[in-house]
């Protein structure tokens, strides 16, 4: 298992090859084996047609923060299955973190919970994760 500064090394490194996360504006918070906090602002451009987020954006960071904590242990993980709940509107200006922690780790299948809240600390949506852990370690 890797340890804290490792699951750091990686996940920074998962974040500069991943030019959607950049676009998102996400921020590292937090990366430990198992575990990811991030973070974005949100700006006029993801606000839909109601005026309030695209779903698509929330469901974006919630996904990005299951995928770092999957590779925090140093393979490569590809999701299977998410599932996501909004339970709360997010507007233009609010930042919103995602935090993401590992359930359960076997050799090929991980699951994680996925908690989004705003900068007021309320649930705005809820993932729930399965990913499926390739045999390939990343290198850099």
């Amino acid at each position: 298992m890797p340890k804290k500064n490792s699951a750091h090394k990686i996940t920074r490194h998962m974040l500069e090859q991943d030019s959607f996360s950049k676009w998102l504006g996400v921020n590292i918070v937090e990366a430990e084996p198992g575990r990811s906090v991030l973070r974005i602002r949100i700006r006029d451009e993801m606000v839909n047609g109601f005026g309030v987020t695209h779903g698509g954006v929330t469901f974006a960071l919630a996904d990005s923060a299951l995928a770092f904590a999957a590779g925090s242990h140093g393979r490569v993980s590809l999701a299977l299955d998410n599932k996501i709940t909004f339970v709360k509107p997010v507007n233009t200006g609010d930042s919103i973190t995602a935090i993401a922690e590992e359930e359960h780790r076997g050799r090929q299948i991980a699951v994680y919970n996925v908690t989004v809240k705003n900068q007021n600390n309320t649930v705005v949506a809820l993932m729930r994760g399965t990913v499926y852990r390739t045999n390939r370690e990343f290198s850099f």
